[in-house]
């Protein structure tokens, strides 16, 4: 078996503070002997997360076993998760904004027009209603857009150019563009990887 070092594109201090992280919870559960430290274990996880490394790869690399990578992850997605907002907390973030920003297909949009939140999303939510602004769509079988709807629309994606900026930065980490879990699990990790990013970006708080 060759192996071969590779570069994860992130800076010492995620690495740094995942291990605390991880460190702080095996002394809080009193873990025996691991065969990873806590150190080893973080840089599992972010090449994982990050590169998109399969268990296979890392097990190879970190010298154990398929099962105790796949282990070591959840573990430490868990870990993360715990620290991000659910949906009812970025609701309520939400609420003290001028608007917010709604992309995908997968979340639950009844808690932001609950509280009426103005939310600017694609074409793919026309017709949500409630407080959800879409750009209006043309159709061959309609007439054209009139000046006014082609100038909505515009302001329209300005405005929610910040959220695909947002999305475009998920998306480097290699994990998320080869998902494949249930629902429940993506949004560990989605919260997994949110809160590396602002770990990264030295915007968490926690």
């Amino acid at each position: 078996m060759l192996s071969y070092p590779a570069a994860i594109p992130l800076s010492n201090h995620t690495l740094t503070r995942l291990a605390e992280l991880i460190r702080a919870r095996h002394a809080e559960r009193r873990c025996r002997w691991r065969r990873l430290d806590a150190s080893r274990q973080a840089l599992l996880v972010l090449a994982h997360l990050r590169n998109g490394d399969t268990y296979a790869r890392l097990a190879a690399g970190f010298a154990i076993g398929t099962s105790t990578a796949w282990r070591y992850v959840r573990e430490a997605a868990d870990l993360l998760a715990l620290l991000a907002d659910d949906v009812h907390a970025a609701v309520l973030r939400a609420v003290r904004l001028a608007y917010a920003i709604l992309d995908g297909t997968l979340i639950p949009i009844d808690a932001l027009t609950a509280a009426g939140v103005k939310t600017f999303a694609d074409r793919g939510y026309q017709g949500a209603g409630g407080s959800i602004r879409t750009p209006f769509k043309g159709h061959r079988l309609r007439p054209p857009l009139s000046r006014h709807q082609r100038s909505v629309n515009r302001a329209h994606a300005r405005i929610r150019a910040c959220g695909e900026r947002a999305v475009a930065t998920l998306k480097t980490w290699k994990i998320l563009a080869r998902l494949r879990c249930c629902p429940h699990r993506a949004t560990t990790i989605v919260q997994a990887i949110l809160v590396l990013q602002l770990i990264e970006e030295d915007r968490y708080s926690g």
